[in-house]
């Protein structure tokens, strides 16, 4: 689809000029993209090395565990200076199209969340798909999961009461991990907060053709072949594209929200629709005029502070709302 800068919201209008010429308009472009920002010089991280530090009422820790190949998993922890036992205990997945990103561009969401629910709020750095292509990341997510539920007396934490979330790839991130964790039956999740997420490697009408600032079809397409690898074109797992999933019964209540011009707005109104028609508790919302990631990329618009009140207030409706036991190990 074709979407004039007209008919994009007047307080998004000015950036998304901007923004409409820094996006890659090919999937090279979109290739040397990605090849330029993980080239750029990043604090070293020592595996094993924790750290902590207080910024007012939040404190702001480094952890490890270790992933299942042996290799150590970087966490980031975020949670209020003066612990609270109860406290809910999130699962925070960065986006950036599953190949950039790290935990630390997704610390102000943490902290927000924070400060609207005492919770703990557990950030980690996943493989991106540059490194290694799908099922590395959600290997990664299950991995730090397991470890939020295992820590959860030492954090703080109420067992029955873990969330994920994420924003775009960590959006993607976050109804694969509650679709793996319904199947297994290993941890259970309260509910799920999946941000306009990354789910269909399939072309859908807002995917297709599209040309908005900040994502598009050719860094969509481009970086779908990233993470999928040599799946691309062939039979694609539920799990690496949640779209695909035909039974998604027993997921968690799930609170998301999307703008309508941006390539995602199909593919999360069906699954918002299909969730719905599951039986699946959904609060949703459309912003008009709202390309990708807007509410990040200009924070100060009122569209933007309008998508973050439903998104904090939401979230603080479903932790006062939603629980779910852990399933007793053996």
């Amino acid at each position: 689809m074709t979407e004039p800068l007209r008919q994009v919201d007047p307080g998004l209008r000015r950036m998304a000029r901007l923004l409409t010429r820094l996006t890659p308009r090919t999937s090279e472009g979109y290739r040397r993209q990605v090849r330029l920002i993980n080239a750029l010089p990043r604090r070293p991280r020592r595996p094993g090395r924790t750290s902590s530090r207080v910024h007012g009422d939040v404190e702001i820790a480094q952890r490890w565990t270790t992933r299942r190949d042996g290799s150590p998993l970087r966490l980031l922890l975020v949670r209020p200076a003066v612990p609270r036992d109860g406290a809910p205990g999130v699962l925070w997945i960065h986006g950036g199209g599953y190949a950039i990103g790290t935990p630390e561009q997704s610390r102000a969401t943490a902290q927000r969340l924070v400060a609207a629910t005492n919770c703990v709020v557990v950030l980690p750095d996943y493989r991106l798909s540059t490194e290694a292509p799908y099922p590395a990341a959600l290997d990664d997510c299950h991995d730090a999961l397991i470890w939020l539920r295992d820590h959860a007396p030492e954090l703080g934490v109420a067992d029955d009461q873990l969330v994920v979330g994420g924003e775009s790839a960590g959006g993607g991130l976050t109804a694969a991990l509650s679709l793996l964790a319904r199947d297994r039956g290993e941890v259970a999740v309260a509910f799920q907060v999946p941000l306009y997420p990354m789910i269909d490697d399939r072309p859908t009408p807002s995917s297709r053709d599209n040309h908005t600032p900040v994502w598009n079809s050719a860094t969509n397409n481009a970086a779908w072949d990233l993470y999928l690898g040599g799946l691309r074109g062939g039979d694609v797992p539920a799990y690496a594209a949640p779209a695909r999933a035909t039974d998604l019964a027993g997921l968690p209540p799930t609170l998301t929200f999307v703008g309508d011009i941006e390539p995602f707005h199909a593919e999360v109104v069906d699954y918002a629709e299909r969730l719905r028609a599951a039986g699946v508790p959904v609060t949703s919302r459309v912003y008009p005029g709202a390309f990708h990631g807007f509410d990040l990329v200009v924070r100060s618009a009122p569209i933007s502070r309008q998508a973050r009140a439903f998104f904090l207030d939401g979230f603080r409706e479903f932790t006062a709302t939603y629980r779910a036991a852990q399933p007793v190990r053996r």
